[in-house]
């Protein structure tokens, strides 16, 4: 990519999800790759994961799941291209690894690295063009989880994150990052199996407050951005109609916990636009529930849903498709996701497709995204990472 001058233009298109109308209030923060799914089997059922099945991406969904895994150890790998069809050198890449301590406990860190690609710098001077270099802006986070269970049916996590954003928007060699720090709290409910008509079935329940943390700073006396603190509350029910064939349901709401952005005018009285409020992080979660102009209705705006289709035949093979709501005035991301997952050994393997069907284009449309999971002690795992031996 070449540009010449400032990069605010272009970095504005890449950390913002969607392409939204400039009058319309929508939520945006820093770091927004935080929201970007990296494992393709969330990804084929509508971007959700919050009260699915326990697998080696719960770090991103729920670290309390943990603590429901019969496999002692695993890894995770994931490649996430975004915007394929304009470049072909933006990436999100995750590494995940949890351990089992206990029956009851287990610690999983992951790593996650969001490329912008390789920016050269020209700048135009008495009509000739002046190489400035390149650079490789980038965002990057570590995350330690610890999960318990309570219960034989319910389990909590805490979370730690390390945030840092590199975004480098200036030529100078010098240029600032922000860091930043962010705390997740998690619960998960997995019941057991009861009658449901003629067969089984099993619920799920979780929840995940996200991304608790200071807001990010780049500069001294510039602006400060949230980080993406997010509320996600989900539920599942698993229909077992037999030892072969399982059918799961899942369903996902989510709200960012970040002020509604707010009017500005200049020395006449003329709107500008909108921009953050500028509070602290504690005050701007409470303010998140209550401070949209438009009162309750648009509130409810600002809450996304996702509904999920996951069906596992023969603990091998696993069909997914989902489908995931924003509100137009909200960004606007709606689309149709499809996804399988196959087990081979100890290994799994997951793709899955993004159909958009919101007249904004999303960053991930017609992208294909796979990842890999392993289960180092080869216990005897499905293809969605659910344990058939709990179920029977």
């Amino acid at each position: 990519m070449k540009i010449f001058g400032s990069l605010t233009l272009l970095l504005f298109v890449l950390i913002t999800f969607s392409f939204v109308r400039g009058q319309e209030r929508v939520i945006t923060t820093g770091v927004p790759f935080l929201l970007i799914t990296p494992d393709a089997r969330a990804a084929g059922m509508g971007e959700l994961g919050v009260a699915t099945s326990p697998d080696s991406y719960a770090q991103q969904w729920n670290p309390a799941k943990y603590a429901f895994l019969e496999s002692d150890s695993g890894l995770g790998l994931s490649y996430t291209p975004y915007l394929r069809q304009l470049v072909d050198d933006i990436f999100l890449g995750s590494l995940t690894y949890y351990n089992k301590l206990n029956e009851r406990s287990a610690w999983a860190s992951s790593l996650k690295y969001f490329s912008y690609g390789n920016v050269q710098f020209n700048n135009m001077m008495s009509g000739t063009i002046i190489d400035q270099g390149s650079k490789r802006p980038n965002e990057i986070t570590l995350d330690l989880s610890y999960s318990l269970k309570l219960s034989e049916k319910f389990s909590m996590a805490v979370a730690g994150r390390f945030l840092r954003s590199d975004l480098k928007i200036h030529t100078d060699i010098d240029a600032t990052s922000a860091n930043s720090l962010g705390v997740d709290v998690a619960g998960f409910y997995q019941g057991g199996p009861f009658g449901f008509g003629n067969n089984d079935a099993r619920l799920r329940g979780g929840f995940n407050l996200s991304n608790i943390g200071p807001r990010l700073k780049y500069d001294e006396g510039g602006q400060m951005d949230f980080i993406p603190t997010n509320l996600k509350i989900g539920s599942g029910m698993d229909l077992i109609f037999d030892s072969s064939n399982i059918l799961g349901i899942h369903l996902e709401f989510s709200k960012l916990l970040v002020p509604t952005p707010v009017a500005f005018y200049d020395n006449n009285n003329q709107q500008l636009g909108y921009r953050q409020p500028d509070v602290n992080f504690f005050n701007g979660i409470f303010k998140s529930f209550n401070d949209a102009p438009g009162g309750f209705d648009e509130e409810l705006k600002e809450i996304t849903w996702a509904l999920g289709l996951e069906y596992l035949f023969a603990n091998t093979l696993a069909l997914r498709s989902g489908y995931f709501n924003e509100s137009e005035e909200k960004g606007s991301r709606r689309y149709l996701t499809f996804g399988a997952g196959f087990k081979l050994k100890s290994m799994e393997i997951d793709i899955s497709y993004l159909s958009s069907t919101s007249k904004i284009r999303n960053p991930l449309e017609n992208t294909l995204r796979f990842s890999l999971s392993f289960n180092f002690d080869g216990a005897n795992r499905s293809a969605g990472g659910q344990e058939l031996s709990l179920v029977y």
